[in-house]
């Protein structure tokens, strides 16, 4: 088994796949990649596993996790279907978007993971790697991201690697996440809401469900609700240009001069690359020893929507 300089990192292959089904199994947790971030995953059928992901991440027990499955055939017996997740599953999964639905009364996903809630997030990753590790475990993964709680996402096996060091035995390297941010999440238990922006836009949605989306609020459903998330470690400010050489400058555009403290997250103002490149790019910043950084306002259409949301929540 090939392994990485890190102990704990592994390259995939088969012998990877069994080795990573067996541990997840026996109730162990693995960091894994999708196309979003890097996840935490464990077994969402054991009491014990759901609960070390909630131990390792330091998560309040109130923020549900997302539950992901490999495809149509097992999800019935948790979660209650209808003509809206039909439509959205159809256009887009497997894909970066999270459906929340009424739980099944025979569902065997643990209380926990669900918050207590009578409704379930469910997500079909298309990562190559961690759909092949579903479709080989006869059980769903419950899988947040793989950093502690309120902190920034994961893009790759180092950064996981660098949160949690050896507490993690096995870590998964599948390359640098696609996306870069995590996914959309959509409420389908009554007029369909969006309650965390991601690539999938709004106006994506609306055009799919031909319908206008609910902007009632709505409580803790799924991850990303929280007020303080996604944070670097340092403070974020939104609008305003540095003054002083030893604060971080976040740019967008071409407009930009190449300054030593100014990262720009696309020169071509490309939004979808600005997205993949926002965790990166805030990770570089604290890593390099920045004490603040300040953020360029972003456009809010389309991606720029979901990297406002984060920066939002960020400057907490």
């Amino acid at each position: 088994m090939m392994k990485k300089i890190y102990s704990n990192i592994y390259s995939f292959n088969k012998k990877t796949l069994k080795k990573t089904i067996k541990y997840l199994k026996r109730g162990n947790i693995a960091s894994l990649p999708t196309e979003t971030v890097y996840g935490l995953a464990g077994n969402a059928y054991s009491e014990s596993a759901v609960k070390k992901i909630f131990k390792l991440k330091k998560r309040p027990l109130k923020n549900p996790l997302i539950i992901h499955y490999f495809n149509l055939k097992n999800i019935k017996k948790d979660v209650i279907l209808n003509k809206y997740f039909f439509r959205l599953y159809k256009k887009f999964s497997p894909g970066p978007i999270t459906y929340v639905l009424k739980k099944n009364k025979e569902s065997k996903i643990k209380s926990i993971a669900t918050a207590n809630l009578s409704t379930i997030a469910i997500r079909f990753p298309s990562h190559n790697i961690i759909r092949k590790i579903l479709k080989h475990a006869n059980f769903p993964l419950a899988m947040p991201s793989a950093n502690f709680s309120s902190s920034l996402s994961p893009i790759k096996a180092q950064d996981v690697f660098d949160e949690f060091k050896k507490k993690i035995s096995l870590i998964i390297d599948g390359g640098q996440s696609k996306f870069g941010i995590e996914s959309t999440v959509i409420d389908l238990t009554e007029k369909p809401k969006i309650l965390r922006p991601g690539i999938i836009s709004s106006k994506d949605i609306k055009k799919c469900l031909n319908i206008t989306l609910s902007k009632k609020k709505s409580i803790i459903k799924s991850p990303g609700m929280l007020k303080k998330h996604y944070s670097p470690g340092i403070p974020v400010i939104l609008g305003k240009k540095p003054t002083n050489v030893n604060h971080a400058y976040i740019v967008f555009g071409k407009r930009f001069s190449n300054k030593t403290n100014y990262f720009n997250l696309s020169k071509k103002g490309n939004l979808k690359q600005a997205a993949a490149n926002l965790y990166k790019t805030m990770r570089k910043i604290k890593n390099l020893g920045y004490k603040k950084i300040f953020v360029v306002n972003m456009p809010n259409i389309g991606p720029g929507i979901a990297i406002n949301d984060r920066l939002t929540r960020a400057s907490k």
